[in-house]
């Protein structure tokens, strides 16, 4: 395993995290936040020095493997929260560093679970951290260091791989880092765009500026205790529209982009998942009618809900605690359904859930017809069956964290469908459960160790859960850095 080159990466990260960090370091300038300024630069600082000091000389050796990708972007992520959570902790807003790196973790992660009761007192460069911090996780920090600085050349792959959600990832075009500009110029003209219509719906520039890092990230960290509740029926269709475009895989808007139209609305998984979006507003809308004003309110509120659940977003504009169980179990379903692979909505993925019910008519179909042959298709392709087999492994794998961490945390004595929901809006990047951690409620009931479980599922989450095993294992652990 090549170590040299992972510290350089780590290293290399840290101090890209300390740029970071001028965003709201300027934004607590320009509210007149003193402490926070501080806090923001001082961590910066940290960052530059602890930084240089893991990446020294660069390695002769700049070649990476799938281990070492695994590895790297695993611990990258832990790396980047810890210095992440520091200014919160050292600003005073989080004096708990374990709430501090939880709510960090929840931010690069796109979740958007928060400790906090009060979201309108926090100072405003905080809550621009927060919110940048989703902008930031959404596409991937890695692909995001990957656009700017090249790293390991053609081995940089595994690193995108390793970090991107779905099943598997492909490069756009021949060279990764111009895959990765692509997708980041993508990522940036959509947030922009959705800023400028933000704008023109009567949202405050700081509100906009908040809601379009949150919604691009698919994250849900808001400026107000309402999240978007207060907001005007124009801005809260806008959130729709773009939560449930950035939760399209983002290969279908390199199509566009690339002016293959027809390929673009041929894409099988987006076409599930615009299905699968408009069954559920359509079933949901029927169920909670009598709860709304007229068909126009019921379907703005139910689309909104509906489309920041299955994109993992977990903003909200009503109380869904309160409607029917049926509606209810519907939202907890597309919890687990999630966006499409390729986007930055977390989740098992529209893909994984399609490709499994496939196979399992594919198996119905030779069980009737023993002699017959045939192959799981899809995107008009035969699905291979190193995929499938990474596809049963992944959700077996997926399971048994959820259990465990359902049963670990279940040591606090809450109720059943708070730990449930709580780890399944956690492993699932959304952000509201039910019950306890409902929409209106938070994370704050929750001890430091179930927070710490939590921490993990919504690392383990983001990335595909595999990387934070393998960063865990007692292999790894073991072997000794050069």
């Amino acid at each position: 395993m090549n170590h040299r080159m992972i510290r350089y990466i780590i290293g290399s990260l840290i101090q890209m995290e300390a740029a970071m960090f001028l965003l709201p370091a300027f934004t607590a300038l320009l509210y007149e936040e003193t402490v926070c300024i501080a806090a923001f630069l001082g961590s910066a600082v940290l960052c530059v020095i602890g930084g240089q000091l893991l990446k020294g000389k660069k390695p002769e050796d700049v070649t990476i493997f799938s281990s070492e990708g695994y590895v790297s972007v695993a611990v990258c992520w832990v790396m980047l929260s810890i210095c992440g959570a520091m200014p919160l902790y050292f600003s005073g807003c989080f004096p708990n560093p374990v709430d501090a790196l939880f709510e960090i973790v929840s931010g690069f992660t796109t979740t958007g679970a928060t400790i906090l009761g009060d979201v309108e007192i926090l100072p405003r460069s905080v809550l621009m951290w927060r919110s940048f911090s989703h902008w930031i996780g959404g596409m991937g920090v890695l692909v995001f260091m990957m656009a700017l600085l090249p790293l390991a050349g053609a081995s940089s792959m595994y690193l995108m791989r390793a970090e991107s959600p779905g099943p598997s990832v492909g490069k756009l075009v021949p060279k990764v880092r111009s895959t990765a500009k692509i997708l980041y110029a993508i990522y940036f003209i959509m947030t922009v765009t959705e800023l400028l219509f933000l704008l023109l719906a009567g949202c405050p520039l700081f509100d906009s500026i908040n809601l379009s890092f949150a919604t691009a990230g698919t994250g849900g960290f808001g400026v107000l205790n309402s999240s978007a509740g207060e907001y005007n029926a124009a801005i809260q269709i806008i959130l729709t529209v773009f939560m449930i475009l950035f939760g399209v895989n983002f290969n279908v808007y390199f199509l566009i982009y690339t002016k293959n139209i027809r390929d673009a609305f041929r894409c099988e998984e987006a076409r599930i998942y615009l299905g699968i979006i408009a069954a559920s507003i359509l079933l949901i809308s029927v169920n909670t009618f009598s709860m709304f004003r007229g068909l126009g309110e019921t379907l703005r509120h139910v689309s909104f809900q509906v489309a920041s659940i299955i994109t993992t977003t977990g903003f909200s504009t009503v109380d869904f605690e309160l409607w029917p169980e049926f509606s209810r179990t519907i939202l907890v379903i597309l919890m687990f359904i999630g966006a499409c692979a390729g986007s930055t909505g977390g989740g098992i993925k529209v893909s994984r859930v399609a490709i499994l019910a496939k196979t399992i008519l594919k198996e119905l179909a030779v069980m009737n017809h023993p002699r017959s042959v045939r192959k799981t298709r899809f995107e008009g392709k035969p699905v291979e069956h190193e995929v499938l087999r990474s596809i049963n492994v992944f959700l077996i794998t997926y399971l048994g964290i959820f259990v465990l961490s359902t049963l670990l945390i279940s040591l606090d004595g809450l109720d059943g469908i708070t730990n449930f929901t709580a780890v399944a809006s956690t492993i699932n990047n959304i952000g509201p459960g039910l019950s306890k951690v409902g929409p209106t409620q938070n994370f704050s009931i929750y001890s430091n160790l179930s927070k710490l479980v939590l921490t993990f599922d919504m690392l383990a989450g983001r990335l595909e859960i595999f990387p934070m095993l393998i960063m865990c294992t007692a292999g790894f652990r073991r072997k000794r850095w050069n």
